[in-house]
């Protein structure tokens, strides 16, 4: 066994089960559950960059097929976070503030992989960059994730090459900022939206995209929920305004006008 590859040294298993290192003194039971559940989910955020940095190239490549494919997976992925917050909303309040005091200033808020996710789906805020100075490895993923196109952009991109009249002031935006709602892209989704059979690739990518907007809503709300049952309407550990920082997130769309058109059709 110690000369060939085995299951545990395929996996590095000695590195990722001793990656745990709880800081509560005495050792309070609770914080392993709190550790684990935020390291399995900077896991699966590394596979959702993984796949969506595939999904952009290949929408740019025109190749909507496996782009769909892969956006597949990233639902799926996105419906095991969400569920993992049932286990960490059994941890009760009293439990969490046992070791709540070691965490310091240490936050969610700092995910440097959760913040290259929302670049990649337009939620540019260049000012997270100042949140991560120093830290030049997060520095980088988010500075990549800010100067490319988002899957929005690269899709209205696929949709004027295909002839839909996407606006030239959209196709040409700075990427590096959020996508604002355009009430001229909502003409374009009613047409797709009201002649699927003439543009069915468009409007099965349409929903996938409501899909994964859905998906991330869900997941924010669980999130929100199960902090304001751990915690109540306290400050966050990273000073953020907690609970209602966390539902204004959840005001944000990634693709307004695919909600928009909602209103239009059958009208």
């Amino acid at each position: 066994m110690s000369e060939r590859l085995t299951y545990g040294s395929y996996l590095h298993l000695d590195e990722l089960l001793s990656a745990q290192h709880p800081l509560s003194s005495p050792p309070q039971h609770d914080e392993l559950l709190f550790i684990v559940q935020h390291q399995t989910t900077e896991l699966w955020m590394k596979l959702v960059l993984h796949e969506l940095h595939a999904v952009l190239d290949r929408i740019a490549a025109d190749e909507l097929r496996p782009a769909l494919k892969g956006l597949a997976r990233v639902k799926h992925i996105q419906d095991v976070l969400t569920d993992q917050w049932a286990v960490l909303a059994t941890l009760t309040p009293t439990e969490y503030a046992q070791f709540r005091g070691f965490l310091g200033a240490s936050s969610g808020f700092q995910s440097d992989q959760y913040r290259a996710v929302e670049f990649l789906l337009g939620h540019k805020d260049a000012a997270m960059l100042r949140v991560l100075e120093g830290d030049d490895r997060a520095t980088a993923l988010l500075t990549d994730a800010l100067r490319r196109p988002s899957l929005y952009d690269e899709f209205l991109r696929h949709l004027a090459r295909a002839g839909h009249p996407v606006p030239q002031s959209v196709l040409e935006r700075d990427v590096t900022i959020a996508h604002e709602f355009t009430e001229e892209l909502v003409p374009v989704f009613r047409t797709i939206y009201e002649h699927p059979e003439q543009h069915w690739s468009a409007y099965e990518t349409c929903e996938e995209l409501v899909d994964l907007e859905d998906n991330f809503q869900l997941w924010r709300f669980r999130h929100m929920k199960t902090v304001e049952r751990t915690i109540g309407f306290k400050r966050g550990t990273g000073g953020t305004a907690g609970v209602a920082f966390l539902r204004r997130a959840l005001e944000h769309s990634f693709f307004p006008e695919l909600y928009a058109v909602r209103t239009e059709i059958g009208r």
